[in-house]
C-alpha cells in the first residue's frame, strides 16, 4: 500500500470517528406500543446526544416509563424503531440490549429485598468477567453513594427509600452503561434526598460521560438537570426544546411548576388551554 492510499485511509478512519462521536447514541423513531389492546405511546420520536441528559416530562399514565421499557427491550413496540449507536435494537432481548451498554433504574426501585448491598451490585455486574473492572466500578459506586459502603452486609429490603434508590442506580453503574435510562428517581423521596441523587446524576454524566435519558414528574429538578427536553402527554411529544428554554415557557411554568403570571387572577387550570394543544 503506498502512502497516498494509506493518507487516505487514515482520513477516512478519522472522518467515521468524528461522524460517529456526532450521532446520538439514541434514536427512537415513531415507536408505538400497547398494553394488551390499550395503546400507550403513539408515534414518540427522541434523541438521546452522547454525553448529554435528556429528559421526558409527563403526568401519571402518559407513557413515560413505557418509552424507557421499549428501549430497554421489556417491551415490544407494535412500531418504529429504537436504534443505539447505528444499530437498529428493537425488540432485542433486555439481557443482550444491557450487555450493549444500556442500564436501566425501573421506576420503584426494584433492588432484591432479601440480598445484601454488596450482592444487589454484584447482581449488576453478572455478565461481565474483567474483575478488576468490576471492583473499579464497586469502588465508584461506594464513591458516589458513600452509604452504600456503610451497609454494604444489610439486606436491601432494610435500607430506607433514599437508600434504596442509591443501590437502584449503583446496580444500573455496575452494568458499565453507556447509556442509563432513569424512570422517577425523586419518586417518593424527601427533597433533600432528591437534590442530593441529582447531585450525583450529574457527576455521573459529567465524569464518565455517560449519557441519561431521564423521565419525570418533578419538573423541576428534572429541567434544572437536563440539557434537552421532551414534553410527553397522553403518550405523544406535545413539546421539545433545550432544558433552559422549557423553563421560561410559560405553559410550563403553569402546568409543571405550579407559577403563574403575576397580577392575574388565573382561570381554574381544566378550563385554561395549553398552547400546545
Amino acid at each position: 500500500m503506498n502512502d497516498t492510499t494509506t493518507q487516505t485511509a487514515s482520513a477516512q478512519s478519522a472522518q467515521a470517528a468524528t461522524d460517529a462521536a456526532g450521532e446520538p447514541i439514541l434514536k427512537v423513531r415513531n415507536i408505538e406500543t400497547y398494553y394488551g389492546p390499550i395503546m400507550a405511546i403513539r408515534g414518540v420520536s427522541l434523541e438521546v446526544p452522547r454525553g448529554q441528559v435528556v429528559t421526558v416530562l409527563g403526568a401519571n399514565g402518559a407513557g413515560k416509563t413505557t418509552v424507557l421499557k421499549t428501549v430497554s427491550g421489556v417491551m415490544d413496540p407494535q412500531k418504529g424503531q429504537v436504534i443505539y449507536e447505528g444499530e437498529e435494537i428493537t425488540r432485542q432481548d433486555p439481557n443482550r440490549i444491557v450487555a450493549r451498554g444500556i442500564g436501566h433504574v425501573p421506576e420503584g426501585r426494584e433492588v432484591f429485598p432479601f440480598l445484601t448491598v454488596l450482592e444487589n451490585l454484584q447482581m449488576g455486574a453478572y455478565l461481565r468477567r474483567d474483575r478488576a473492572g468490576i471492583q473499579d466500578d464497586m469502588d465508584r459506586v461506594f464513591d458516589y453513594f458513600p452509604r452504600l459502603k456503610e451497609r454494604e452486609a444489610q439486606h436491601a429490603g432494610q435500607l430506607s427509600g433514599g437508600e434504596q434508590q442509591m443501590l437502584a442506580i449503583g446496580r444500573a453503574l455496575m452494568t458499565r452503561p453507556k447509556l442509563l435510562l432513569l424512570d422517577e428517581p425523586s419518586l417518593g423521596l424527601a427533597p433533600l434526598l432528591v437534590t442530593e441523587i441529582f447531585n450525583i446524576i450529574r457527576r455521573i454524566n459529567q465524569e464518565q460521560g455517560v449519557s441519561i435519558l431521564l423521565v419525570e414528574q418533578n419538573a423541576n429538578v428534572a429541567l434544572n438537570a437536563g440539557d434537552f427536553g421532551y414534553v410527553l402527554e397522553v403518550g405523544r411529544i406535545v413539546m421539545e426544546d433545550t432544558c433552559a428554554n422549557l423553563l421560561q415557557k410559560d405553559d410550563i411554568k403553569e402546568f409543571y411548576l405550579g407559577q403563574k403570571e403575576e397580577g392575574v387572577r388565573g382561570k381554574r387550570r381544566w378550563k385554561k388551554k395549553k398552547l400546545w394543544r
